[in-house]
């Protein structure tokens, strides 16, 4: 290596790394000035005041900071306030021009448009004249009469009394269904402190029936406008599919027709042990459908499943009340079969909501200590249980009898009867016809008991026999002039096309 003396000259052997020959660049002399711009250029005069607080940089920042602040502040020249004109208030025409043109709320008596403002030439008219007539309508509420819509319509006292006279003669007012619609013409009145006179009135009194009344040179008078219906019943069929009701809604029967129809078919078997999916439902319903294009559906009138191996159709049949017998199961009417037999079934297992807490058979008798016949089932139930006449019958003994505390008997023929004990309260008399499901009494711990329960014995020809072992059905049979016309029924039933 050479290193260079004062004279000029470079002189070798220096070591790598070592500085003798050459002075480094930094030990140089330099500027006094420039040094300390170097200096300054490398502090930070703007260092992150959320950083690092209070170290020297971050004091050095708040300084910097206040410093352009104040001087913002004393090199701010400084504005003054602009004082708007306020315009004068207006009045007369051009404040009505004004609102005339603004928008305002209707309370405000807001209107729409340009309206050109009352000048000298506008003269106030006394008096304005009346339409010549006016057309209202009016809706009958439940419960509401007649002649009172018409006077919440606007109709005079007179002429809506007049009115439903005239109504009653053709149909009866409180067979007019609420919700009915009344169109109203109103015509000229002689002066303002007068109602106006009806001049007429339209409404649909029944499906099958409108009425119109017109006021004529003798006064109003009523006209009738029958309108035709036809009452070709509906009939729908289908698969039962997953699920028996979503299928026949999917199919179009109406949803009260369609729990009519699981109602009617599950008195004959159990609708969700014995319908599968590939069986085939029948429904026929009630239906008017009316010239002027309305349809009214009515009650379930036949209920028809085909599973194949068998078909179980059932028609809805209602003697005439001139021939009901309350002897004869048949002549109440209900739903029967294709052969006209009815099934009266029982509403439930056993006459009260409980629990068997003593069986039919030999058994040790709690209070006597001794093994003895139990001639019936002792049902636990909560004191004050409604008990249910398990079918039709007749009340032949109401009261207090022994070890039975209070008792009923009822006596349902062919030979069938059955016995109720230990009942806190009576609620039949003796000599009464019940029907199946009616409350008899209810649960108590009367006479020869050691808790609230139900004594229930059942009786055949006099010998008690299990009640578990009982079918409580009533099977009725139509016969006669009732079986001519109820298989009529059935023909016509059937004849209908699906979808007609």
């Amino acid at each position: 290596m050479y290193l260079r003396n004062d004279q000029g000259f470079e002189l070798a052997g220096a070591a790598p790394g070592q500085g003798f020959g050459r002075a480094p660049a930094s030990s140089l002399p330099r500027p006094t000035r420039a040094l300390l711009r170097d200096r300054a250029m490398r502090i930070d005069w703007v260092p992150d005041l959320g950083a690092a607080i209070g170290s020297l940089d971050w004091w050095r920042g708040f300084a910097t900071c206040t410093a352009l602040c104040a001087a913002t502040w004393m090199l701010s020249p400084g504005f003054k306030p602009l004082v708007g004109a306020v315009p004068s208030p207006l009045a007369g025409a051009e404040w009505e021009e004004t609102r005339a043109q603004g928008i305002a709320p209707l309370a405000q008596g807001a209107t729409t448009g340009r309206r050109m403002a009352a000048n000298d030439l506008v003269a106030p008219l006394a008096d304005v004249a009346e339409r010549p007539s006016i057309d209202l309508s009016a809706t009958l509420g439940d419960g509401d009469s007649f002649d009172r819509a018409l006077i919440r319509a606007g109709v005079g006292r007179n002429d809506a009394e007049a009115a439903a006279a005239l109504v009653a003669q053709s149909v009866d007012p409180k067979a007019i269904p609420a919700g009915t619609r009344i169109a109203l013409t109103l015509g000229r009145r002689p002066d303002r402190t007068v109602a106006r006179p009806l001049e007429k009135l339209d409404f649909r009194a029944r499906f099958d029936l409108a009425l119109s009344l017109a006021r004529g040179a003798g006064g109003l008078t009523v006209d009738r406008k029958p309108i035709a219906i036809d009452s070709t019943p509906l009939r729908i069929q289908g698969l039962v599919g997953s699920s028996l009701y979503r299928s026949a809604r999917a199919a179009g029967v109406p949803a009260k027709a369609v729990e009519s129809y699981i109602k009617a078919i599950s008195t004959r078997l159990s609708i969700g042990r014995d319908v599968d999916a590939a069986d085939s439902f029948d429904v026929i319903v009630e239906r008017q459908r009316a010239a002027t294009g309305e349809t009214k559906i009515g009650d379930l009138l036949f209920a028809g499943l085909d599973q194949g191996r068998r078909k179980v159709q059932l028609v809805r049949f209602a003697p005439d009340a001139a021939t009901v017998d309350a002897d004869d199961e048949s002549s109440r009417g209900g739903w029967f079969d294709a052969n006209g037999q009815t099934e009266r079934r029982a509403v439930s297992g056993m006459p009260v909501l409980g629990h068997i807490t003593s069986n039919f058979g030999l058994r040790m008798h709690p209070l006597l200590g001794f093994t003895r016949m139990h001639k019936g089932l002792d049902i636990g139930a909560p004191y004050g249980s409604p008990i249910h006449a398990m079918t039709d019958g007749i009340v032949t003994f109401a009261g207090r009898t022994g070890g039975y505390g209070n008792f009923v008997k009822l006596v349902h023929g062919g030979g069938m009867a059955s016995g109720y004990g230990h009942m806190s309260r009576i609620a039949v008399a003796s000599g009464t016809r019940v029907r199946a499901g009616q409350v008899i009494g209810y649960v108590g711990s009367t006479g020869m008991s050691t808790g609230p329960h139900l004594h229930w014995e059942v009786w055949k020809n006099g010998a008690a026999i299990n009640p578990r072992s009982v079918s409580f059905a009533n099977v009725a049979q139509l016969s006669g002039g009732k079986l001519r016309a109820f298989s009529a029924k059935v023909a016509r039933l059937l004849a209908v096309r699906v979808g007609g």
